[in-house]
């Protein structure tokens, strides 16, 4: 599933254009597909993923969190867990950011599943009943994410760029260049 993009295209993407311009032919397949089988999703996702090259999963994995957990300190939080309580999406984020040697928000992620584990946040959905209100009702999580949310939103400026310059290096695993 590699996106075709034209020499002069790639060539003129900045960071974040170059990430969206790779990672929206996918999400867009995802959905496409979700859509179709709403009923075996976690099987669709799965044959999804395993089409994917290395560098897509890891790109795919990562965008999806960042495009949710940016929005707010709130947001950083439920995603977070909710992530969090599947252990096979969170384990899949950490290893995209291993994949792309992003040392800084792989070790916040780990900072946060602590803070998490010491909230009780569970890890599985089974028993997930994690709320973005938590924040409002327990000042001491709050007191404890907000450092956190600080930390992701002035790493994921680098985290973006040194991705980006990832995939301009390695582009064959994104995408196919046309001239």
């Amino acid at each position: 599933m590699i996106v075709q993009m034209k020499r002069q295209e790639f060539e003129i993407l900045a960071d974040e254009a170059l990430l969206n311009a790779c990672f929206k032919p996918l999400i867009l397949e995802y959905k496409k597909r979700m859509a179709k089988q709403p009923e075996n999703s976690s099987i669709s996702k799965e044959l999804f993923y395993k089409e994917l090259t290395a560098g897509q999963k890891a790109l795919f994995v990562f965008h999806v969190y960042y495009d949710h957990a940016i929005e707010s300190k709130c947001e950083f939080y439920w995603w977070s867990a909710y992530f969090m309580a599947q252990p096979k999406i969170w384990s899949a984020i950490k290893t995209g950011l291993q994949y792309f040697k992003e040392e800084p928000m792989y070790l916040l992620l780990e900072e946060t599943e602590l803070v998490l584990k010491k909230y009780n946040c569970p890890n599985t959905l089974e028993k997930f009943a994690v709320t973005r209100e938590d924040l409002d009702s327990t000042r001491e999580l709050s007191e404890s994410i907000n450092p956190l949310h600080i930390k992701f939103n002035e790493i994921a400026r680098l985290t973006i760029k040194r991705i980006s310059n990832f995939i301009q290096y390695n582009h064959e695993n994104f995408l196919k260049i046309e001239d």
